[in-house]
């Protein structure tokens, strides 16, 4: 929450005077717009808009149209589940031959030169064949769609969290998804397929949902009932749930991941539903995998990954163990936030040199060609050699090792990462010498955390699951010396708490975690050590660094709302976070009125008060309702207006469908042409208007009014004048109305007998008259450490406070101080818990 100010700033640089000069920058200084709250993004609408359409629509849906409703929604759950299983099966499928297939070419070449000299070939071989394929998977996301680097989950936890990020659930993010991913893992770098599940399930919950391609333009004319962000929101949910149950064969993990780290709503209903989901997906790639692999029956194939069974009589623990477990998960946490904290400094040194596409494919590159270097000359130096004879390696490499024995280096190099995994769960104790693990855990570690972030989409979950088990089998292995071979110190049983204590100390998961982690080892008797080492990870990893997704989404600049607010902001009340100008629209408005408002860049907001004066009164206008920008641009769109000279004409009528097939990808408003004389014509709101918003009154506490309601714009009713004392507007805006007796009445532009201060963009706004007390300080999030008042923050800022001038309608009698908050600058003051 540290960087919740620093929209404050955004709002402070984007509109300097010209005049004024700015304090130069370090060459090697961030720029100062990354280090703020990105203003690319929009909220979410997330409440229903109960206007006359919706209404009408509501009262035409009897019982038989209400269950058929219902039915869709189970049928949307089951196709997404039956497609996210089966895009984890062409994920699985691919992979496996792509990477046979380079595994082999390189074994033979390296036993070819092996007898003859020459292994140079060899390594020039496996860096080129690397380097190539990762090549293509990195040009096709950092040319064609970078939305799909990396795993996708803090992507999917911002969408779900209430953050529209472009692009992110489109069917070409998808392609490029899958596709990037079959290329990384074939191309050896450190990563893993799993994670990237989770955002192509959500993206085939996206587009199933709609009944339509926006991409390939094609109608459906399918599920139009659930074009909107609310039932959009759920179904991705599932989708991210369904992602999970096929990466790792956990249904129920993959429910309570949706709600752990990413739905900001849940029901009853919904979670019926994404368990639905989650159990088609499981069984479609079970089912699929068991028949590719020849076991029609056996149904032995539940992820894509399968830690194998771990046996309660072989490999069981006692209670004595379980200091040694929290011991492991401590040692999880600090080498996991070691992972976030260089991942951090190396994304930020990402952003600054290595952000055009062309220096982006290179360093994926390099990172290919390191890696295969890395593993050749590990496999080259080490000598140590195990007998081939019951061993389940897939492409044992002799070297220089005896006829009948293979080097035990190569089978964490010559695997995917997810059988390397299973292999130090499982294989018999002796199977690795100590400094073999020791090395590979020492560079591999190094390895994943240079991988992540690449332009490439990839995965950190199993390269954590390969780090812990590499250090977690040495752990065993040490116990084993120390103890003198006891039967209890088995070194697989350490290997899968090293890698969970290394997992949940790099992503900070505990509930969800636990339970895939349960489900993956098929063993309920683990659950408690599993949950003890997440449970420690967890707490000594937030003792130094964020986990790695949270960290990530901050880089980004995304305004992602935590459950909890600071702990010093409870006491807040929501008159304490007013700020300035309103942008209210009239019940009946003028066309051109509407347009500039909408073509505003300065006040990109996506909710307007609508307000009307009472006829006959000298009162301010009073809050009628809330129209969203994409409602108006719909209406511009249709041309529903009339002309001022004929008021009495009834205007075109539209129907809620217009508005659902114009979702989402509402055009820009440059793109819709007004004529001059269609901008003096009249339009009026109260038919597309929601005429009864969620309001609060201003002493309420801010919290509740961050997280009653979920809607994209909160007013607070006055206690007189205004019928909308303001409005909360995660993404856009923050706006407030306090009545402030003491002001006099003026006229023009100007207040004669007030003053009124604001920072540029109305990042603070305060009216002071004869009697009237300037309302500061106002306070904002300034860091993680504390608050400060409005002033103290602008005070560090290159431009302060200056003075500005009163709106013609704010100089009435008794007029009020209309306060608004700039987009994001209090990006948690609108999201519902």
């Amino acid at each position: 929450m540290g960087g919740l100010v620093s929209d404050l700033a955004v709002s402070v640089v984007h509109h300097i005077p010209q005049e004024t000069e700015l304090p130069r920058q370090r060459p090697n200084e961030i720029p100062h717009n990354e280090k703020l709250l990105s203003l690319k993004y929009e909220s979410l609408d997330y409440d229903s808009s109960e206007n006359q359409l919706f209404l009408e629509e509501e009262r035409r849906i009897n019982h038989a149209a209400f269950r058929t409703v219902e039915i869709k929604r189970w049928v949307i759950c089951a196709m997404i589940g039956i497609l996210t299983g089966l895009v984890a099966c062409f994920i699985d499928i691919v992979v496996e031959n792509l990477a046979g297939l380079k595994y082999r070419v390189v074994k033979d070449n390296i036993d070819k030169f092996t007898a003859k000299g020459g292994l140079s070939f060899s390594l020039l071989l496996w860096a080129t064949l690397n380097a190539s394929v990762v090549m293509v998977g990195s040009v096709i996301v950092a040319f064609i769609e970078p939305v799909a680097a990396g795993s996708g989950i803090p992507q999917i936890k911002c969408y779900l969290n209430g953050v529209k990020i472009p692009h992110v659930v489109r069917l070409k993010t998808l392609v490029i998804k899958v596709c990037g991913v079959i290329l990384s893992v074939v191309g050896g770098l450190a990563v893993g397929k799993e994670g990237p599940m989770i955002h192509s399930g959500s993206v085939i919950a996206a587009g199933i949902s709609q009944g339509r391609s926006t991409s390939l333009k094609r109608d459906f004319k399918i599920f139009e009932y659930f074009r909107r962000d609310t039932e959009k929101r759920d179904f991705v949910s599932a989708g991210a749930a369904a992602g999970v149950s096929a990466a790792f064969g956990a249904p129920v993990g993959g429910v309570l991941f949706s709600l752990e780290e990413g739905a900001s709503f849940w029901n009853q209903f919904l979670t019926w539903r994404i368990f639905f989901a989650s159990m088609i997906s499981t069984f479609t790639l079970n089912s699929v995998l068991s028949v590719y692999h020849g076991n029609a029956w056996d149904l032995s194939s539940p992820g894509l990954i399968n830690f194998g069974r771990f046996d309660s009589e072989k490999m069981g623990y006692t209670i004595q163990e379980i200091p040694i477990f929290i011991f492991m998960g401590v040692v999880g946490g600090i080498l996991g936030a070691l992972f976030n904290a260089l991942n951090y400094w190396l994304t930020m040194f990402r952003i600054r040199y290595i952000h055009r596409p062309c220096l982006q494919v290179l360093e994926a590159m390099l990172v290919a060609a390191v890696t295969a270097t890395v593993g050749f000359v590990m496999i080259y130096c080490s000598r140590d050699c195990q007998p081939i004879q019951g061993s389940s390696v897939a492409y044992p490499l002799q070297l220089f090792c005896a006829d009948g024995e293979y080097n035990s280096m190569a089978t964490a190099f010559f695997n995917t990462p997810e059988k390397s995994v299973v292999n130090l769960f499982h294989d018999p104790p002796g199977s690795y010498n100590p400094m073999t693990l020791g090395m590979f855990t020492l560079m591999y570690f190094f390895l994943a955390c240079w991988t992540y972030g690449l332009t490439v989409s990839a995965g950190v979950f199993i390269p954590s699951l390969l780090i812990g088990a590499a250090w977690g089998r040495l752990f065993g292995i040490s116990l084993s010396y120390l103890t003198k071979g006891s039967i209890w110190a088995d070194p697989g049983k350490y290997a899968l708490m090293g890698a969970a204590a290394q997992l949940g100390g790099i992503v900070r998961m505990t509930l969800s975690l636990t339970v895939i982690m349960m489900e993956a080892t098929g063993n309920v008797t683990y659950g408690f050590p599993i949950m003890l080492v997440l449970m420690t990870a967890k707490i000594v990893g937030d003792y130094f660094v964020e986990g790695l997704y949270d960290m990530h989404i901050q880089l980004q600049s995304v305004p992602f709302l935590h459950w909890e607010a600071p702990v010093t902001s409870h006491s807040l009340t929501a008159r304490e976070v007013m700020s300035t100008p309103v942008t209210c629209l009239r019940r009946i408005e003028r066309v051109g009125t509407v347009v500039d408002i909408l073509s505003d860049t300065s006040s990109n907001h996506n909710g307007f008060p609508v307000v009307e004066s009472n006829p006959g009164t000298t009162q301010v206008a009073g809050l009628r309702g809330l129209i969203l920008r994409s409602q108006l641009i719909v209406l511009l769109k249709h041309k529903v207006f009339v002309e001022r000279t004929n008021l009495n004409l009834v205007q075109r009528r539209l129907k809620l469908k217009d508005f659902r097939d114009a979702y989402p990808r509402f055009p820009p408003i440059q793109s819709i042409h007004v004529s001059q004389d269609e901008r003096e014509c009249m339009i009026d709101l109260s038919e597309f208007m929601n005429p009864s918003p969620y309001t609060v009154p201003q002493v309420m506490a801010r919290d509740p009014c961050i997280s009653a309601t979920g809607v994209q714009a909160l007013p607070s009713p006055g206690p007189a004048a205004l019928g909308g004392r303001g409005q909360s507007q995660r993404g856009e805006s923050l706006l407030a109305v306090s009545e402030q007796p003491g002001l006099l009445q003026g006229t023009g532009t100007r207040c004669p007998q007030a003053l009124c201060w604001s920072v540029p963009w109305g990042a603070g706004m305060a009216c002071e008259g004869s009697r009237g007390a300037m309302m500061s300080p106002l306070p904002l999030p300034c860091a993680p450490s504390g608050w400060v008042g409005l002033s103290s923050a602008v005070a560090s800022l290159p431009l302060g406070l200056r003075r500005g001038t009163c709106p013609a309608w704010l100089c009435n009698k008794r007029a009020p101080v209309v306060l608004q908050l700039p987009p994001l600058a209090l990006s948690w003051l609108s999201q519902p818990l």
